[in-house]
């Protein structure tokens, strides 16, 4: 084996690898077996390199950086001059055996240009996890890109093999895309994904009859999608990711600002760098749909199509119905308890809880782990709440606005490299 060359494609194909987001390790329970390699139901995987440098589990690569295909917004397109590489089968499964053994990684995250047609990639990809689960007995998590196009036998295999697959989609809407990326069908990316939340639906109705069925991606599936590459606003976006929730039962949608690597009339221009606060809070709206109970209309609607940058979604929503508040926390259903700025899901559920023991004032809240310095002018108790005063303060926005600041100042975060 030729050490040296074979480092060159890894430092390529994981450089290559660094703008594909959607490697989350959550939900995987594939659990070790006698004289086995790796456990995914360990707690604690990382899924990527944090800003500080700390390691990443996950061996994040492409297969090949080679493709067919010409995407505008894609470092890897076929029309851009850059070095091409190709790994083996073989060399990403000593790869993914030699890295799990010196404890640099957990779990392997393989994703591929296309190179011929879908189903030839996509089968690349299953054999990769095929001889990791049979051949090399590994038992660590593996994430499979879904090749849009691939034939529903090959992804029967790939969700028999790994934990978690996924799809991106890329651009948010198919106008977007077929002006980017014109040889891509929208639907050849749907296909997959609806074949792969039939076979999941199955797995679980099968398995409240039968004891032992293989399992099916149980880790489910995600996507991704660019944003800043085309003119989509963040309501549009954030209807099309809960478009997806609803309609795919995805795990995860994930959100990757447009990084500027070519010149191309289609593009932004190379200097316009989508910021990472954007990226955050199309995040924080997801998690509110998600976990809060809020609507995409909700967060925004067509006079406010972007999200608001000096404030999270939820504070955001909460100034424009100020006439909503105060809630009192004694009498508030779980819901809008929910609503209150500086009160998450575990916080509320504390709230349910203690109050059926005691009545509650802020010292109460604070030991119930709630964020006190932006809950405080939104709730009531029955003590009464100093704090009040301010809701109808004029410059009541800047006054929160004033006390908070945001962590998210670079503009876009890379991969470290591996060496």
């Amino acid at each position: 084996m030729n050490f040296e060359r074979l480092k060159e494609k890894l430092e390529i194909l994981a450089d290559a690898a660094k703008y594909d987001v959607s490697c989350s390790s959550s939900g995987g329970n594939r659990k070790n077996k006698k004289g086995g390699l790796g456990d995914s139901s360990a707690s604690g995987i990382c899924h990527t390199y944090t800003e500080d440098g700390r390691c990443v589990s996950l061996l994040k690569i492409l297969l090949t950086n080679h493709c067919i295909y010409d995407c505008a917004y894609c470092v890897s397109r076929s029309s851009n001059d850059i070095k091409r590489a190709a790994f083996t089968v073989e060399e990403v499964v000593d790869l993914t055996i030699n890295f799990y053994r010196r404890n640099y990684i957990e779990g392997l995250f393989l994703s591929s240009g296309i190179f011929k047609n879908a189903d030839t990639t996509m089968e690349r990809l299953v054999r990769v996890a095929k001889k990791l689960r049979l051949e090399e007995n590994f038992n660590g998590y593996i994430h499979l890109k879904s090749i849009p196009g691939a034939s529903d036998e090959l992804m029967q295999e790939a969700a028999l093999y790994a934990d978690r697959l996924s799809v991106n989609l890329e651009i948010p809407t198919e106008s977007g895309l077929k002006l980017l990326a014109p040889e891509k069908n929208r639907q050849d990316m749907l296909n997959p994904m609806k074949y792969i939340q039939n076979g999941i639906a199955q797995y679980k109705d099968e398995k409240k009859i039968f004891r032992k069925v293989p399992k099916f991606a149980p880790a489910g599936q995600s996507t991704q999608v660019i944003v800043g590459a085309t003119q989509e606003n963040d309501l549009q976006i954030i209807k099309v990711a809960d478009h997806f929730y609803k309609n795919f039962s995805l795990k995860r949608v994930y959100y990757s600002g447009y990084v500027p690597v070519l010149e191309d009339k289609r593009l932004p221009a190379l200097t316009t760098e989508v910021p990472m606060l954007r990226e955050n809070r199309l995040y924080q709206s997801d998690w509110l749909m998600r976990f809060y109970g809020f609507k995409a209309e909700e967060i925004l609607d067509p006079d406010m199509p972007f999200l608001d940058l000096e404030v999270d979604p939820k504070l955001s929503w909460a100034l424009r119905h100020l006439h909503q508040f105060p809630i009192n926390l004694q009498t508030a259903d779980y819901q809008m308890i929910l609503r209150i700025p500086g009160i998450g899901v575990k916080t509320a559920q504390k709230i349910i809880q203690a109050r059926r023991f005691q009545v509650l004032n802020m010292d109460h809240l604070k030991k119930l782990g709630a964020a006190v310095n932006r809950a405080k002018y939104f709730i009531d108790f029955n003590a009464g709440n100093a704090f009040l005063k301010y809701l109808t303060d004029k410059n009541f926005r800047k006054l929160l606005v004033g006390g908070s600041s945001s962590k998210f100042h670079n503009q876009f975060s890379q991969q470290l490299s591996l060496f």
